[in-house]
């Protein structure tokens, strides 16, 4: 592991300023498992952003769920107040200016409407993707509603 070097890692490094620090590994972190045995920790650590289309509005709709958790989209679409369709690779480029599997929690090229699965939060720390399939930083499930002024809500499929 190393600080960050790559132009989309600098960019999240920029956006979190001095208080969090972007790592980039040798190895993949595109997914929440790969991304715990780079870090050494436990998947559910994991704070995986996804990307949805509001279905009415077709905005960005970030949820940032434990790397355990699947997300149930009938839970996120009555707490948005739409439904939500999955977005494909063209979309989450476009709207966040990442590519899936490096998507942040922040920096996104327009803001998304955050959700964050409040499983998160019985975790001191977690780690959240920081712009490509390699980068990530650590932070609190407190800094996460603050960074991107999320609203905790549950939308994990039990």
């Amino acid at each position: 592991m190393k600080p960050a070097e790559s132009p989309s890692a600098l960019k999240v490094q920029a956006v979190l300023g001095d208080r969090f620090e972007v790592l980039e590994f040798d190895a993949s972190t595109r997914t929440a498992a790969d991304a715990a045995a780079a870090i050494g920790c436990e998947v559910a650590e994991i704070a995986k952003s996804l990307i949805f289309r509001g279905a009415a509005s077709g905005r960005a709709v970030l949820i940032v769920a434990s790397g355990v958790d699947r997300v149930d989209e009938k839970k996120a679409a009555q707490a948005l107040g739409e439904p939500i369709a999955r977005a494909d690779a063209d979309f989450v480029r476009e709207a966040t200016g990442f590519a899936i599997g490096g998507v942040p929690p922040v920096g996104h090229k327009n803001p998304p409407i955050v959700l964050i699965e409040e499983s998160l939060m019985r975790f001191g720390e977690i780690w959240a993707a920081a712009g490509t399939p390699n980068a990530v930083f650590r932070l609190t499930p407190a800094d996460l509603v603050a960074l991107t002024g999320g609203r905790m809500v549950d939308v994990a499929r039990r």
